[in-house]
């Protein structure tokens, strides 16, 4: 600008001083001294002087200085910069380069004087469905590498032909060969993800060789555990892409083409949005229907399931109370019925017991009694006093009382006598009895 304006005062100078003797006339030439025309070429000249040596650099952006006697310099930093009447090439630190889906009008959204915008245009991915693919990218330049920046602009010239020649076709390039690394059933599956990451790794470190290769699909399985059905695709068989891989597993790529070899970094490489085509909308949304359909009759599935298992547990919960109250009642039995045999157990021991006492009581009676019985024999062979005889007769007559009551005498009794002393029949009786028992004792 201050080098057009600087020229055109110059020239403006110079022609006052020529015409300015022919034409005298004229009042706006008579207002131009000589002193005032030279002043004009003179600040003409400073003018294109100044803007020529010097250029402000802006903020953000990367200038290649190219000197008319063959010499150039990479400026990075904003300010004010000596050109010397050298040739400027700017390019962005970042680049921004978009692809956008046009709206109904065919427009293609705000615009930026820093980005470049361009429509999306179709791709079609392994499975042959075709879809606009909007991206957003952003390339950053190399400005550690002076030389590899210098280089980079000598080749391309400007900016803009570097965006068009060098990364636009590699973007192409890179979208192209994802799409066909990938079905667009498989992208909106889940793999939208995986489809960011080969687009962005092919930008920055070069194109994949891709190999062909035969796809079987596997028929699909329908059913449950009791019913089982197959169903068998058409095209069972299918061309498609994969990587070719090294043999440590690394994938094989073109060299050469990247945007890494050109000192350009990928910032960003992502897709915001694919506009797919009107048939495929339409199995999409069939399918969305489809599965909204078969979740619904899963929740009823899993509905009558649980409420199976409910009752089901249920009736496990009254099986397991009526089999407690059931072990209850039994343990109960049990117990009273082994509390009923240790008290018969018991009731048996101690009447053995009592037996066993009762025998011995006995024993002591016996034994007892004819101590006294072998006494009374030793009193009456020994003889007693008038007042001891009298009161063992009394002693003997209720014992012998006592035992009379079971004794059953013979109905006829035959005494003989030799000399008819005074003993009477008790007496002999009484002898008699005493004499057997110690008849028994001594035998014994």
């Amino acid at each position: 600008m201050l080098t057009t304006l600087g020229i055109l005062l110059t020239i403006m100078g110079i022609l006052t001083l020529v015409l300015k003797p022919f034409i005298k006339t004229n009042k706006l030439l008579n207002w131009f001294t000589q002193k005032r025309s030279v002043q004009m070429i003179l600040i003409g000249i400073i003018m294109s002087v100044i803007s020529g040596m010097f250029f402000y650099a802006e903020p953000g952006t990367a200038y290649a200085v190219q000197y008319p006697w063959g010499g150039q310099k990479a400026v990075f930093t904003q300010g004010i910069h000596t050109k010397m009447w050298g040739r400027l090439i700017p390019i962005q630190f970042e680049m921004p380069i978009k692809y956008v889906i046009p709206n109904s009008d065919n427009e293609l959204g705000d615009q930026s004087k820093y980005a470049y915008v361009d429509a999306a245009r179709h791709w079609e991915f392994n499975d042959a469905v075709k879809g606009k693919i909007a991206t957003s990218i952003v390339i950053s330049i190399n400005t550690s590498d002076e030389s590899q920046f210098l280089s980079v602009a000598d080749r391309n010239k400007t900016e803009k032909n570097l965006i068009r020649s060098r990364i636009i076709p590699n973007i192409d390039q890179s979208i192209k060969n994802t799409c066909k690394l990938m079905a667009a059933q498989d992208y909106i599956s889940g793999q939208a993800a995986d489809f960011d990451r080969y687009f962005q790794d092919q930008l920055e470190r070069g194109m994949y060789v891709l190999e062909e290769y035969i796809y079987t699909e596997k028929p699909d399985v329908i059913g449950d555990s009791t019913i089982v059905r197959t169903v068998t695709n058409k095209r069972s068989r299918q061309k498609r892409f994969r990587i070719k891989r090294e043999a440590n597993g690394e994938p094989v790529r073109v060299k050469g083409n990247s945007l890494g070899s050109y000192g350009l970094t990928v910032v960003q490489a992502v897709v915001n949005e694919i506009d797919w085509e009107p048939t495929f909308d339409k199995r999409l949304q069939l399918q969305k229907e489809e599965v909204a359909q078969t979740q619904l009759e899963k929740q009823q599935a899993e509905r009558e399931f649980y409420r199976a298992q409910k009752e089901k547990a249920k009736g496990e919960a009254e099986k397991a109370k009526e089999r407690a109250r059931l072990e209850k009642e039994q343990i109960q039995q049990t117990i009273a019925a082994e509390t009923e045999a240790k008290v018969a157990e018991f009731n048996l021991i101690k009447e053995k017991k009592q037996f066993e006492v009762e025998q011995f009581k006995a024993k002591s009676k016996k034994v007892a009694a004819e101590a006294q019985y072998y006494e009374n024999a030793k009193l009456v062979s020994a003889g007693l006093t008038p007042q001891e005889r009298a009161e063992w007769e009394y002693k003997t007559a209720v014992g012998v009382a006592q035992q009379l009551k079971d004794l059953k005498l013979p109905q006829t009794y035959i005494e003989g006598s030799k000399n008819g002393g005074n003993s009477n029949l008790l007496q002999s009786l009484i002898g008699a009895d005493l004499a057997k028992k110690m008849m028994d004792k001594s035998s014994k």
